[in-house]
């Protein structure tokens, strides 16, 4: 069987340090695992990378660059067919803000880059049930494969804590 290729946003990635939420960071960290055993295929962008060095907060800076070290992942760049994909998704309603343009150039380039699941725990913005639908439909009315959006706990399977 294929393996499924992930798309993880930045939210994701930072939850691998996040003490506040200890059941979210202990997910992700599972995913982790699964991911350096080789069970995904996994697409880091360059939105994603510059987000996590662009952080003023040095030490996490450097935890999360040594977990990214532990990974083998492909970067893909923002190009014009991801950022066609962004502005339908504000087009249709969806983070219309231009603070949340990050957000859509993540959905653009998950699209664009033909992954199955995009990996968030922005659950405000990327991880509700109009997002995902509405990036359904663009996906599909575009001729892209379909993309679920979900979060780590969605994942991983009982048993694997």
């Amino acid at each position: 069987m294929k393996k499924q290729k992930l798309y993880i946003d930045t939210s994701a990635v930072a939850y691998l340090d996040e003490q506040t939420s200890p059941k979210e960071m202990k997910d992700m960290l599972i995913l982790w695992d699964k991911i350096k055993q080789g069970g995904y295929d996994v697409i880091l962008s360059e939105i994603t990378l510059a987000e996590i060095y662009d952080n003023l907060n040095l030490e996490k800076v450097k935890y999360l660059a040594k977990y990214l070290s532990e990974i083998i992942f492909d970067t893909v760049r923002v190009n014009d067919e991801v950022r066609k994909i962004a502005d339908l998704v504000k087009n249709n309603g969806m983070l219309v803000s231009d603070k949340h343009q990050n957000d859509r150039l993540h959905i653009g380039c998950a699209v664009v880059y033909g992954c199955d699941i995009l990996v968030s725990l922005n659950f405000k913005h990327l991880v509700n049930v109009r997002t995902i639908k509405g990036v359904r439909g663009i996906a599909s009315l575009g001729g892209y494969s379909s993309i679920d959006i979900l979060p780590p706990a969605m994942l991983i399977e009982e048993g694997d804590d």
